[in-house]
């Protein structure tokens, strides 16, 4: 099961998606910035820009009201959603993961193209899946299209992300996805649209983020269940930026690609010369799961794995 912004959704060890690029539209810059660097939080962002999907006593902020809570507990799990939907863009936020033993625990931070999580979604995904004390976090990532996934992988962090907040983001363009840890570039989905359609371009997405019970599948496949003497488990976020699309129907002017956005121009389309050598050193290091190299699970190499994500 998988916390959305009203329920959950069943979702198996290993899944993600993507979709195919259809019109061109003019765009328009819009940046949407929920904290403020020079004031901290925005008054008001959270209730102006996000709907809860957990009781009162199980989502709280710090004093200031930088720093958000979820919990999970017997209960209940936590969750919130963007009231706005958005296509292309940048999202990011910091987040500090449960310490101890988290095992079944998954705190996310995902993108989906449907609030109900329906059949037919889109979606991105980043999960971070709990462990038994001592042992490595993993991220897994996931990209779904029209329903469909399989587009899994996994790492290994080079940190502990449960000692302090640590930066997690989405950049998501008509060319490329690319997740990076703390503006390193982990994974790379190249569109390859033009030979199996899948590649997430066409619907908007809500920007979600939740704690939840995953222990059917999260840690050794589901081995390795929640200890619920160590509940409640808190998650904490800061820091929520997204500089997209907000999207309008039937179309906004900022729909599709243009070069009006730094978030879709040339240099978006493409890693930079540094960031390439970071994704080279995290391929080498920290890659636990490829479903590109999974011969068991795919007979044939889907077709974005044959593109090369440095080009």
């Amino acid at each position: 099961a998988y916390l959305h912004s009203k329920g959950k959704k069943n979702k198996n060890s290993m899944e993600s998606s993507a979709s195919s690029m259809a019109h061109v539209f003019l765009i328009l810059s819009v940046m949407f910035t929920l904290f403020s660097s020079s004031n901290g939080v925005v008054k008001g962002a959270f209730e102006e820009n996000f709907s809860k999907s957990c009781p009162g006593t199980h989502f709280k902020t710090s004093k200031d009201g930088q720093i958000w809570y979820l919990t999970l507990d017997q209960v209940s799990d936590c969750g919130f959603i963007t009231k706005q939907s958005y296509r292309f863009g940048w999202y990011s936020t910091k987040l500090k993961l449960v310490g101890g033993d988290s095992a079944g625990v998954v705190t996310a931070f995902y993108m989906c193209s449907e609030v109900e999580a329906g059949p037919l979604r889109d979606e991105i995904d980043f999960e971070f899946l709990g462990n038994r004390t001592g042992q490595p976090y993993l991220i897994q990532t996931n990209v779904y299209n029209n329903g469909s996934g399989g587009r899994e992988m996994r790492h290994q962090l080079w940190f502990d992300p449960t000692l302090d907040f640590h930066t997690y983001s989405i950049l998501w363009n008509s060319h490329q996805i690319v997740f990076f840890v703390d503006q390193v570039p982990i994974r790379v989905y190249k569109n390859a649209n033009h030979t199996n359609n899948f590649f997430p371009a066409q619907r908007p997405m809500y920007v979600f983020s939740s704690i939840w019970n995953a222990d059917n599948w999260a840690t050794r496949g589901g081995l390795d269940k929640i200890n619920w003497k160590n509940a409640p488990f808190v998650a904490s976020y800061k820091d929520f930026t997204i500089d997209a699309c907000p999207w309008k129907n039937p179309y906004p002017a900022c729909a599709s690609s243009t070069t009006q956005h730094w978030w879709d121009q040339n240099n978006a389309w493409h890693l930079s010369s540094k960031e390439k050598i970071d994704y080279a050193w995290v391929q080498r290091n920290f890659v636990v799961y490829n479903y590109c190299q999974d011969t068991v699970r795919n007979k044939y190499k889907p077709q974005e794995c044959w593109l090369n994500p440095l080009d």
